[in-house]
C-alpha cells in the first residue's frame, strides 16, 4: 500500500488546477479499498477522473484515486444484456466497448469526459439520453464502515444531472462498479437536430449505433475543447427551467429566445444562450473565460487558480441573473 504526501492533482483533474492532496493512493480493487479505510480513521475524498470538479483548495487528509477496472456482460436475454464496468473504467471507452459489441443505449452519450464511477452521481447525460435510462444498479462501498452496498434505480433518486450521491449522500461511498441494461437492436435517438444534420450531411439514412456514436463525437468536438489542450470540465451550468409565466415575460423581451418545452410543463432555456447574451462568449478575464465555441464552458488558458475559475463563473451568473431573472446553477462540484 503505496501512500504519496503532498501529491500535485494537476493530471488528475480535467481543469488542470495545481491543487494538492495531503495524502494520495490509487486503489485497484473493492478490497484494497477497504483495506485503505480500516487505517484511515478520516473520511478520504474520492477521486475519480476528475472531469467534473473544480479545485479551489488544497485537499487536506487522504485522496483516492478509484482505479477499479473491469468490463464485462454480466447476463444475456434475448433482446437485452446486462453489462457492468468498474468504477475506474474511462467513460468513453466503456461506450466504444458496448458499440464494439453492438449493445445499444449509450451510443449518445459518446466522448463524454470522465470515470464510469462517476456517470451516476452526476445522472450524465447527452443528445437526448440520461444515464438513468439505461442504469440497473450499481455497488458503492461506504467510506465509513468500509461495507460493501448495493443501489437500485430507485435507490438512487436520480433528477437532471442530479441523484442522491449528490445530496444526502454526498461524500459518503465510493462507486465501485455499475450494471447498465443494454439492447441488442436498440432504439436509436437521432432526436436532438444536430445529430440529424450531421447524418444528413453524411447522406446516412439507416443509422447504426456507430453512426450515432460518430455524430455525437464529432458534434463534441468541433464545439467542446479538448481538456489536453485546454483545461475544462465540460458544461459549467445546469439548464435551468423556468415557469411558463416567466418565460412569456421573457419571450415578449426577446423574441428570439431559444427554449425546450419540459413534460412538467416548464420551459428549458439553454445556459449557454443566456451566457452569450450577456456578451461573455469567447471573452478572456485573466487566466480564465468563457470559451470562443461554446459560451456553457469555462476555461483555464493556463496557470488559473480554482478561485479565478469560481470568480469567473460568479461574474457570469450575476450577469445573467440581472439580464433575464434566471440564477444559473453550477452543475461542476466546486470543492
Amino acid at each position: 500500500m503505496q501512500i504519496e504526501k503532498n501529491k500535485s492533482l494537476k493530471k488528475y483533474n480535467t481543469f488542470g488546477i495545481d491543487a494538492l492532496a495531503e495524502s494520495f493512493i490509487a486503489i485497484q480493487s473493492v478490497e484494497a479499498l477497504q483495506d485503505v479505510l480500516k487505517i484511515n480513521k478520516k473520511t478520504p475524498f474520492i477521486l475519480g477522473g476528475g472531469s467534473n470538479m473544480l479545485l479551489t483548495n488544497n485537499i487536506k487528509g487522504l485522496v483516492v484515486h478509484n482505479s477499479i477496472l473491469g468490463k464485462k456482460v454480466e447476463r444475456e436475454f434475448q433482446h437485452c444484456v446486462y453489462v457492468s464496468a468498474g468504477g475506474g473504467e474511462n467513460w468513453h471507452q466503456f461506450v466504444l466497448w458496448t458499440i464494439k459489441n453492438k449493445l445499444g443505449g449509450i451510443e449518445n452519450l459518446s466522448l463524454i469526459p470522465g470515470r464510469v464511477g462517476a456517470s451516476p452521481i452526476q445522472n450524465i447525460g447527452a443528445y437526448g439520453v440520461e444515464l438513468k435510462d439505461v442504469f440497473h444498479k450499481l455497488e458503492a462501498v461506504e467510506l465509513a464502515t468500509g461495507k460493501l452496498h448495493v443501489f437500485r434505480k430507485k435507490d438512487c433518486e436520480f433528477g437532471y444531472r442530479e441523484s442522491i450521491f449528490k445530496q444526502k449522500l454526498k461524500g459518503k461511498f465510493c462507486i465501485t462498479k455499475v450494471y447498465f441494461k443494454l439492447l441488442k437492436n436498440p432504439k436509436i435517438n437521432i432526436s436532438y437536430g444536430a445529430i440529424q444534420q450531421t447524418l444528413a450531411n453524411k447522406k446516412i439514412k439507416n443509422p447504426t449505433i456507430k453512426d450515432i456514436s460518430n455524430a455525437v463525437i464529432e458534434i463534441r468536438s468541433s464545439k467542446l475543447p479538448d481538456p489536453a489542450e485546454l483545461g475544462n470540465s465540460g458544461s459549467f451550468f445546469k439548464n435551468p427551467e423556468i415557469s411558463n409565466a416567466h418565460f412569456k415575460k421573457l419571450q415578449k423581451q426577446f423574441p428570439h429566445i431559444v427554449f425546450y418545452k419540459l413534460e412538467n410543463g416548464k420551459i428549458k432555456v439553454p445556459a449557454g444562450w443566456l451566457i452569450e447574451q450577456c456578451g461573455w462568449k469567447g471573452k478572456r478575464v485573466g487566466n480564465t473565460g468563457a470559451h470562443a465555441k461554446q459560451a456553457l464552458v469555462l476555461v483555464n488558458y493556463g496557470n488559473a487558480t480554482g478561485k479565478e475559475i469560481q470568480n469567473l463563473s460568479k461574474k457570469i451568473m450575476n450577469s445573467v441573473e440581472k439580464k433575464f431573472g434566471i440564477r444559473l446553477k453550477a452543475e461542476v462540484n466546486v470543492i
